[in-house]
Formats: C-alpha cells, structure tokens, sequence
C-alpha cells in the first residue's frame, strides 16, 4: 500500500489576502515553509495542489512536488481528493496541511496519520489542552482575530464538536484556576488526516446547516455520523493557528525574531 499523502491546498485568490501563498515570511515564501514542514514527517510523500500556474512555478523552481488542480474546487478537503486522483495516488491516508500553516509541527501531522491506525476512525485532527494564561492570551487574540476555534472531546477521544467560539462555558471559573494549571479548553489544530474513502463521503455531502453556520467544514463530518479521531499533541515552538490577514504575517515575523526561525535548510 502506498504511503501516507501531504496534500498542501495552495489558492492564489484568497479574498483577504491576495497571493497568500507566495507572501514572504522572513525572506522565506509561505509555501516553501508549509512544504519544509511536510518534507519532515518520516515514511510519507507530499505535494502542493494549487490553482495557480504562478504558485505551480513557484513550487517547481524550488524542487516542490506541485500539481495543479481546477479553480471550482470549492474547499481544502476537495482539493486534497481532487490532488490524490490527479496524482494517480493510491495511498489509504490523505493528510490536508492547509498551505497558510507555516508553522505546524511535523510532529502532529505524524500523530494524526497514527490515530488513523483505527479502523474505525474516518478523519483525525490534533488539539492542544490550554493552561489558563494560553487561555487568557486566546481571549485576548480572539477580540481581534476570531478565527481560531476550540473543540469539545468525549472520554475515548472523539470529537464531539467544534467551534470558532470558545467552549464550553466555564462556570466557576475562579475555583477551577485555583484547582489546577489546565483549563478546560482545548484549542483545535486546523489540521486533518482523512481515510481515502471517508474523505471521498465526505466530499459528496452537500454543505450542512452547522457547517455554513460556523464556516466550519469538519461540522459536515459530524452532522453525517463520521467519526473524527481527537489527538492530544504538545504545544509547538511556535503556536500559530494560521496566517490569514497581512497582519497575521506580520506577526509570524515577530514570533520567528522572539522564539528562532523553525525553516529546515536540509529541505526544499
């Protein structure tokens, strides 16, 4: 059977921030960097699955793994399946590293292709246990960037939801902070590991009502019955939940001056 897939849905026409992709980060393209992080994760291929002939080019002249994909791909997941069939790719597990993610730790991609050892498990996707000043801080960037969401988990580790809210509500809030260092929250990682065919299920669905609701694809998967493997993963050297706005960027480049540049220069 074939490997595990990294598939980087790569668009250049984001509404919020135009050529996304190719924006430089400390002088190093967005994409080059999400690719880096692929090119880490032990006994796996990878590819970037653009619409872009730029992107495309882009890609090729750094040694990139690239295929091009239709514009009318409404969604990441769908580009991802759209990427496998147009690579010829047999692989069972699908992984969506979303191309404005720079700065995934290779470690959770490793621990969302494991959770689906399970059979049974349709999609997995890692999550972070915050301690209350993660908390406060998530709070904090939320008043300006509410794109960040949070995921409720049930005791065999299954996603029971997701939202751009922060949940549950905490009711006594105080009492709990004095009881320990670990809040309730956990911070969902907007990365996924999909079985081949769950992933083509999936994609069939039309939108559900949650889904539209929150802007929140993985709801679709829950509203349908699919089960989404939840992983505890360890908090990454640099925490960011993705780079959506110029402003984000600019905040990339702040964290890589505080806290070093992750860039692998043994990769592409």
């Amino acid at each position: 059977m074939s490997r595990p897939l990294i598939v980087i849905p790569a668009r250049i026409g984001s509404t919020r921030f135009p050529r996304k992709p190719l924006a430089d980060i400390a002088g190093i393209s967005m994409i080059r960097r999400t690719a880096n992080i692929a090119s880490q994760v032990e006994h796996t291929d990878y590819i970037v699955a653009t619409d872009s002939k730029e992107i495309a080019a882009h890609c090729e002249a750094h040694n990139i793994a690239v295929t091009m994909t239709s514009t009318e791909i409404p969604s990441g997941s769908d580009r991802v399946l759209a990427a496998a069939k147009a690579t010829g790719s047999t692989s069972d597990i699908l992984v969506n590293l979303q191309g404005d993610a720079p700065f995934t730790d290779p470690t959770h991609i490793a621990a969302v292709i494991k959770a689906l050892a399970d059979k049974t498990v349709d999609i997995a996707t890692p999550y972070i246990r915050l301690g209350w000043d993660d908390l406060d801080v998530l709070r904090e960037a939320k008043k300006e960037t509410p794109f960040s969401g949070t995921t409720l988990i049930e005791q065999k580790g299954r996603a029971i939801w997701f939202s751009k809210n922060i949940i549950p509500a905490i009711r006594k809030e105080a009492d709990l902070r004095s009881q320990s260092a670990i809040s309730p929250i956990c911070r969902h990682i907007g990365l996924y590991g999909y079985r081949r065919k769950s992933l083509g299920r999936y994609a069939a669905l039309p939108q559900s009502p949650y889904e539209k609701l929150e802007g929140l694809e993985q709801l679709r998967a829950l509203e349908n019955g699919m089960i989404i493997a939840a992983v505890e993963v360890g908090k990454p050297r640099i925490s960011s939940s993705g780079i959506d706005t110029p402003e984000d960027l600019k905040r990339a480049e702040a964290l890589i001056a505080t806290y070093g540049d992750p860039f692998s220069t043994g990769s592409s």
